[in-house]
């Protein structure tokens, strides 16, 4: 059978991803290690070239593959921050895996591939296209958490992720089977007119609405499906869990709003209610139990959980009747911005944990920041950016994406839930904030001052300075994408 020229160009992006991963996972075996570097650089170079073909086929919507394949601003938009995410993690990580001895150029390639199913989630117009692209992200990065090989607690991080994450796809996929029994087909269009006839008053309409928001609920890492998160995020390798923290979540998010909007969108007050209790509860846990933490990866766990828990009012927003008209979309636009913003200043943060060091280790304990300030002052600067930035403090990026979420929800009549959010926003800078304190307010010990040392790579200083640049540009001037969000935005 010929594949048509013209779908083969719909899915051009991840046909060059896709197939420079193969590339590099090829070269990697008989590149010198003296050459190493060029692997990744090629892997920046294959980002670049993606993200101006991206760029220049924005515009209307294309299907590709008799529907199973959508391109419209909305997956445009995910895969544009992909690209930016997905280039700053391999600059980040050439420095990086020298130190911590795991200077493979498979990486890169793993990275490629764990991007490539992140791209198919988020143009999926089926839901098995979406479950592929899914399996292909988790594989990818159950290999990717276990790349200390030598270190027992990143063996257990990837053994952890596999089994849960492995548990989880077993959910979704009996989701999409049951909903496909309903349906007779796993396209959202059908499906979204098979829902509208039947509704839920057929019990595998039900149960299928019920699984598929469980099987996404891991993959978003939203609670009760957060447990795996915080020892996945501490035991992987500091590069592979920030780029699982905002990369994966970002596409995961995307996803599951297409799903939920353009399948089940015609009973949205029927699961409008369910995701508003996973939403209350995330911010919940995830700011109260960050408060107790120690270790600053931990902590960056559960704030990735509670922000998770930001993120979700915009969904909720999305499927609420409205008060006023656009309401909907104003929810999926502010869930857009959020996200994008949270992208820069999380894996700014992730950042300076992975080039802080003491004695041969990642400073990731809260007692490693102990004066930091008196012995890198532009790190502590910079470090300090981030953590009022995730606090949603002003004129940071953060209070930005905050603002326009709340927004979003007193405009669909759910004023208290944004008042709920803007309670554990005050909690969540207890934390955030008390890394501060340790950095400008405590004495460093002259072990402190003998150990503690900075791995800054040419490479990561540029990713420092991208995030930085993220979080003070965006908190000062978030017109245009406001204006990219709100033009891209599911209706």
């Amino acid at each position: 059978m010929t594949i048509p020229l013209a779908d083969l160009v719909v899915i051009l992006p991840e046909l060059i991803v896709v197939g420079a991963a193969c590339l590099l996972l090829a070269l990697a075996p008989i590149t010198p290690s003296t050459k190493k570097d060029w692997l990744a650089w090629m892997s920046v170079a294959t980002l670049v070239v993606c993200f101006i073909v991206t760029m220049n086929g924005m515009g209307e919507r294309v299907y590709a593959f008799s529907e199973l394949v959508v391109v419209d601003g909305y997956a445009s938009f995910w895969k544009l921050l992909l690209y930016v995410v997905s280039g700053m993690i391999v600059l980040l990580s050439i420095g990086y895996l020298k130190e911590e001895r795991i200077d493979l150029a498979e990486f890169y390639g793993f990275v490629l591939l764990s991007l490539t199913g992140m791209m198919i989630m988020v143009s999926g117009a089926d839901l098995l296209v979406v479950y592929l692209g899914i399996e292909l992200m988790s594989i990818s990065l159950y290999v990717m958490a276990g790349f200390k090989r030598f270190e027992a607690k990143s063996m257990e991080s990837s053994a952890k992720y596999f089994i849960l994450g492995a548990f989880s796809s077993g959910i979704l996929l009996y989701g999409i089977s049951l909903i496909f029994g309903a349906a007779g087909s796993t396209r959202l269009v059908e499906i979204a007119a098979a829902v509208n006839a039947r509704g839920l008053n057929d019990s595998l309409v039900l149960m299928a609405l019920m699984l598929l928001i469980v099987g996404f609920g891991f993959k978003i890492a939203a609670v009760p499906f957060h447990m795996w998160t915080p020892d996945v995020y501490q035991g992987a390798p500091t590069s592979v869990t920030a780029f699982m923290a905002v990369a994966s979540k970002a596409a995961s998010f995307g996803a599951f709003l297409r799903v939920m909007l353009e399948g089940f969108g015609g009973v949205k007050p029927n699961w409008t209610g369910l995701i508003l209790g996973l939403c209350i509860l995330t911010l919940i846990l995830g700011n109260l139990v960050a408060i107790v933490q120690t270790n600053v990866k931990r902590m960056l766990a559960y704030s990735s959980i509670a922000h998770a828990g930001y993120a979700l009012i915009g969904v909720v927003v999305a499927g609420w009747i409205g008060t006023e008209a656009g309401a909907s979309s104003q929810g999926v636009a502010s869930m857009m911005l959020y996200l994008a913003i949270y992208s820069f200043m999380t894996l700014g943060a992730f950042s300076i944990v992975a080039i802080l060091r003491r004695g041969g280790l990642e400073g990731e304990d809260l007692d490693d920041f102990t004066g930091l300030a008196k012995r890198h002052k532009v790190v502590a600067f910079v470090m300090l950016l981030f953590m009022v930035s995730l606090a949603g403090i002003p004129p940071t990026a953060g209070f930005i994406g905050k603002f326009y979420l709340f927004m979003a929800a007193v405009n669909a009549g759910l004023t208290w839930l944004a008042v709920v959010g803007l309670i554990f926003a005050a909690v969540s800078a207890f934390y955030y904030l008390r890394v501060v304190m340790v950095m400008y307010m405590r004495e460093p010990t002259s072990d402190q001052e003998l150990e503690t040392r900075l791995a800054l790579s040419p490479a990561a200083t540029v990713v420092l300075a991208c995030a930085v640049a993220g979080v003070v540009i965006l908190g000062l001037y978030p017109g245009p994408l406001v204006s990219f969000t709100s033009s891209a935005a599911l209706p």
